[in-house]
C-alpha cells in the first residue's frame, strides 16, 4: 500500500489542551514542565494527567501526550517557538494542518518537518494509520500540530497513538476533552471514539512518502488563503479597526480585499461549483460581505460602525458553512 497524498477538505483553523506525563518516578503535577526541560526527561503514566510544556505565548497550548516521543500543539511561529520545540529536543514537526508549513525555519533549528494534512470530518484509516506510523518511526521527539491545536491536531494524536499503541482505547477521548475539541466536530469525536490497535506488521508494510509539503486540493488551499487573512481580520478588529501594534504592516483595507479576492476566486473552482447550492449561496454572501467590510474599512474616516456590521455578516455565512459542511 502506497500512500503520498490525503484528500483533505481541512479549513485552516482555534485552541488546544492535551496528555500524560510523568518524571521520572514522580508524577508531574498540574503545573508547568520548563521549556528548556529535554523531552527525553520525562516518564508517562496512564494515570497522570497530560502534562502542559511553559511559555504559552511561544508554544501556544502544547501538552505531553506520550513522554519521550509524542508533544502536540498548535502551530509554531516565529523564531522563538522553534527555540522552545528545540529546548524540548524535538527532531521531527509534523503537521496535519491545511498550510504550508515553515520547512525553512525548522530547518534553521535542526527539525524536519512532515507533512500529512487531515481535515475537520475524521480521522480516516488510511490516515490514522500513516500518522501513526510516523509517530512510532520518526525521529523523536515528534511535535504534532494543526492551526490552533484544538481539534484536528487532538483527534489526530489520539487516533494514531491507539493506532500504534503508544495510548489505550479508552484514553482516545480524554486526549479531545483536554485539549478542548469543539462537540460539533463529530467526525474527530467518533473516529476517537472507534481507534483501534493496528497490528505492529500492518504499519511495517506502510510504504509512505514523507513529505514537507503536501499539495492540497484547489478548494481547501483557497479556504487555507481565506483563513490567513480572516485570522488578519480579527486581529485587526481587536485593535479597534486598526493595524495592531504586534503586526503593523497589517492594512485593514487590504487584508479585507485579499479576504474578498480569495472567497471570490473559492467560488469559481470546479470543487466548488459541484458543491451544494445552500454551499454556493453561503460563498456568494460572504463574498459579498467581504467586499462591504473593505468599503467600510477604506472610508475616509473609517466607517468602524458598517465594518463591524459587516463582519459580523461574514462571519455569520461563514460559521453556517462551517456547520454544514465542515464540521
Amino acid at each position: 500500500m502506497r500512500l503520498t497524498l490525503f484528500h483533505v477538505t481541512a479549513w485552516a483553523s482555534v485552541l488546544a489542551l492535551a496528555s500524560v506525563a510523568w518524571q521520572r518516578g514522580q508524577p508531574v503535577a498540574r503545573g508547568v514542565i520548563p521549556a528548556t526541560q529535554p523531552a527525553q526527561a520525562i516518564a508517562s503514566s496512564a494515570d497522570a494527567p497530560f502534562a502542559p510544556v511553559a511559555d504559552p505565548e511561544s508554544l501556544q497550548n502544547a501538552y505531553i501526550v506520550v513522554a519521550d516521543k509524542v508533544i502536540s500543539g498548535a502551530q509554531p511561529e516565529g523564531e522563538r517557538s522553534f527555540d522552545v520545540l528545540r529546548g524540548l529536543g524535538v527532531k521531527t514537526i509534523l503537521s496535519v494542518d491545511g498550510a504550508k508549513p515553515d520547512v525553512e525555519t525548522a530547518r534553521r533549528y535542526g527539525m524536519r518537518y512532515v507533512h500529512l494534512p487531515i481535515g475537520y470530518d475524521g480521522v480516516d484509516d488510511a490516515e490514522g494509520r500513516a500518522i501513526a506510523k510516523a509517530l512510532a518511526e520518526l525521529p523523536g521527539p515528534i511535535y504534532l500540530h494543526c492551526h490552533h491545536g484544538r481539534h484536528r491536531s487532538a483527534a489526530a494524536v489520539a487516533v494514531a497513538c491507539v493506532n500504534n499503541g503508544m495510548l489505550q482505547p479508552q484514553q482516545a477521548e480524554d486526549v479531545l476533552r483536554t485539549f478542548g475539541t469543539g462537540a460539533n466536530y463529530t467526525g474527530l469525536w467518533k473516529a476517537a471514539r472507534e481507534a483501534a490497535r493496528v497490528d505492529d506488521s500492518e504499519l511495517a508494510a506502510l510504504q509512505i512518502e514523507w513529505v514537507e509539503t503536501a499539495k492540497l486540493p484547489e478548494l481547501a488551499e483557497a479556504m487555507v488563503k481565506v483563513q490567513f487573512h480572516w485570522e488578519h481580520i480579527k486581529a485587526i478588529r481587536n485593535a479597534g479597526w486598526r493595524s495592531p501594534e504586534n503586526h503593523p504592516d497589517l492594512d485593514p483595507a487590504h487584508e479585507a480585499l485579499q479576504l474578498q479576492e480569495h472567497l471570490h476566486e473559492m467560488a469559481r473552482t470546479a470543487d466548488a461549483k459541484g458543491r451544494p447550492t445552500l454551499f454556493r449561496e453561503l460563498l456568494t454572501t460572504a463574498d459579498r460581505d467581504a467586499i462591504a467590510l473593505r468599503a467600510a474599512l477604506a472610508k475616509k474616516p473609517m466607517d468602524a460602525k458598517a465594518a463591524d456590521a459587516a463582519f459580523k455578516r461574514v462571519s455569520v455565512s461563514c460559521t453556517s458553512c462551517h456547520q454544514g459542511f465542515r464540521d
